[in-house]
């Protein structure tokens, strides 16, 4: 499969091939919608925490005696039945993810990447150079790219420092290393927009 190559200015100047191992296999819905579930799941913070009648400050001596007040037995003041006492079954700092093996993420990956090729929103720009950081300047360039108002996924190699400073003030883009990017990413954007060089290392990565 090819797709059109483009430079800033929005003109076409050439094709680029887009792999078929990465590009151009069937998508496995059941595994995408495991792996975005997962990841939303791993950005909980998960830090909730409460004390146990055991963690709880206070309530080392018995409240009166066992029998012969009439009262209720008690051996703690620090009873979760007791204001100030534990809580029961309370929450505790944990993780809610789970564990994914790596070549399930990677499918799961490239078949998002083969469903964006299959409805066309794939683009791939040859590269995204800017003089200074100027979220203008870049948004010119999404602009000549037709890529004005859409959500839009620009996937590079390396650390471009201008264009991603760019892209912060741009609440519809978002920039990310290729290698690095994730599936709710790229489901959540129309548009994935690939330098040459960032295309060509997601080909190494996860083709």
């Amino acid at each position: 499969m090819e797709t059109k190559l483009y430079n800033q200015n929005g003109e076409a100047i050439g094709s680029v091939e887009l792999k078929p191992e990465l590009f151009e296999i069937e998508p496995n819905e059941a595994l995408v919608h495991q792996y975005v579930t997962n990841y939303l799941a791993r950005q909980r913070q998960g830090t909730a925490s409460t004390k146990g009648r055991t963690e709880v400050r206070g309530g080392g001596r018995k409240p009166w005696r066992q029998k012969g007040t009439g009262r209720a037995r008690v051996g703690t003041i620090r009873s979760p039945l007791w204001r100030g006492g534990g809580i029961v079954f309370g929450p505790k700092p944990r993780g809610y993810g789970s564990a994914m093996p790596k070549r399930m993420k990677r499918l799961a990956l490239r078949s998002i990447f083969s469903d964006k090729a299959a409805t066309e929103r794939i683009r791939v720009v040859d590269q995204l150079e800017l003089p200074e950081i100027k979220t203008k300047q870049l948004a010119g360039i999404l602009t000549r790219l037709d890529l004005d108002g859409k959500k839009c996924l620009i996937l590079d190699e390396g650390r471009n420092e201008k264009v991603g400073l760019s892209c912060r003030n741009l609440d519809r883009v978002r920039y990310q290393r290729a290698s690095l990017t994730n599936g709710y990413d790229l489901l959540n954007a129309d548009i994935v927009l690939f330098t040459r060089a960032g295309l060509e290392k997601a080909h190494e990565v996860f083709a």
